[in-house]
């Protein structure tokens, strides 16, 4: 389960919880950070903080810390269908651009594969995304301990 801090900002008598949660970046992580020119484009912008709702089965102040867990499988789940099915649609397209253009066209080049094999990864990650957006909606993180108040 991969786990991160949480900080409450608001919690309601309905079970929900309102959390912040800081956005990391790796730069921040590796011993080469002084002369790496990618950790002083990542250090000039600011922190990002993301917000959002989870139910709880008690209420917490504002200001606690949370740490929240959510399941590795759902981390697996959306790097494959991020990364392998757009891959998958740009070789199907190509594919089919073979198949479809070798009667019409008397030498099939890469100039004709290309806007299909395209269209197809870019069909893919259509679909991609709408798949993303209903596991995000069924992945919700849980609360695993309450840390206390943040100082």
């Amino acid at each position: 389960m991969m786990e991160e801090m949480a900080k409450v900002i608001h919690s309601d008598d309905k079970g929900w919880v309102t959390v912040e949660v800081k956005v990391k970046n790796s730069c921040s992580h590796c011993d080469n950070s002084d002369s790496c020119g990618t950790s002083a484009v990542a250090s000039a912008f600011s922190a990002k903080v993301q917000t959002f709702s989870i139910q709880a089965d008690q209420q917490y102040q504002p200001g606690q810390l949370l740490k929240l867990g959510l399941p590795e499988s759902v981390i697996l789940k959306a790097a494959a269908l991020v990364y392998l099915l757009p891959l998958l649609g740009l070789f199907i397209g190509a594919t089919l651009a073979n198949i479809l253009l070798e009667p019409f066209v008397v030498e099939v080049s890469d100039l004709h594969v290309i806007p299909l094999a395209l269209f197809g990864a870019y069909i893919a990650w259509f679909y991609a995304k709408r798949i993303a957006k209903r596991m995000e909606a069924s992945s919700q993180p849980v609360i695993i301990s309450s840390l206390g108040q943040s100082l």
